[in-house]
């Protein structure tokens, strides 16, 4: 991947730091990867969008920083660079990332040796994947992963699969308008919702946030 620049940027949680390499913004796009965009059917405008650091992404991490995750199994789900989970790993936490991306692991890889952190357990997968090893969780984490509609019902569908019978769901969403319908099937699969607006965003973000944090139970 040496066609590509990349950029090193460093995210405080109170007295914890993050350093992360990602891509230097999303115009990076390695042309040496046709086959590959082939292959997972991704397209050279949404290649970059993985490796950068969403508002969704510092949102959601903020919040989880300080969340009870002793004694539980966590999965973040299109992780992407993955800002959460390199935080809850850095806390010892039990957390597994996902991503359909063939790009992710490596730098979540290469995260975790510039925090100085064990690797993190990665499974590339799609939501549509019936066959993946994950198993069950207790907290399912993501940011802005309601992106497409029609994306809805297998997203749904994938959580769904790997949340215990007693799961906690919290998805930092930016307002893309696809919540409403997620929310129902998720109703649906006996979960419970609240959804309410993170505190202090303009603390860390150099733009307003527009969305929402939503939380789902089943009890």
């Amino acid at each position: 991947m040496s066609n590509i620049r990349v950029k090193y940027n460093t995210y405080e949680f109170d007295k914890i730091d993050i350093h992360l390499k990602t891509l230097r913004d999303k115009q990076e796009y390695d042309n040496e990867k046709e086959q590959e965009l082939n292959e997972y059917g991704i397209s050279s405008a949404t290649w970059s969008l993985f490796g950068v650091v969403w508002p969704a992404s510092q949102v959601l991490a903020k919040y989880i920083k300080d969340y009870d995750v002793k004694d539980k199994r966590v999965l973040e789900v299109g992780c992407g660079i993955a800002l959460s989970s390199h935080l809850l790993n850095s806390k010892n936490a039990d957390i597994t990332a996902t991503d359909y991306h063939p790009e992710v692991e490596s730098f979540l890889n290469d995260n975790s040796a510039l925090n100085k952190l064990k690797d993190i357990p990665f499974k590339r997968t799609s939501w549509s994947d019936e066959d993946d090893t994950l198993g069950k969780f207790d907290l399912i984490i993501g940011s802005d992963i309601l992106y497409e509609r029609w994306h809805i019902e297998e997203l749904a569908s994938f959580v769904n699969k790997h949340a215990k019978k007693k799961c906690e769901i919290i998805i930092s969403d930016p307002g893309r308008g696809n919540h409403a319908k997620f929310s129902k099937i998720m109703v649906t699969l006996g979960f419970s919702f609240m959804q309410f607006k993170p505190k202090k965003t303009d603390e860390y973000l150099t733009k307003a946030f527009k969305g929402q944090l939503i939380k789902y139970t089943r009890e």
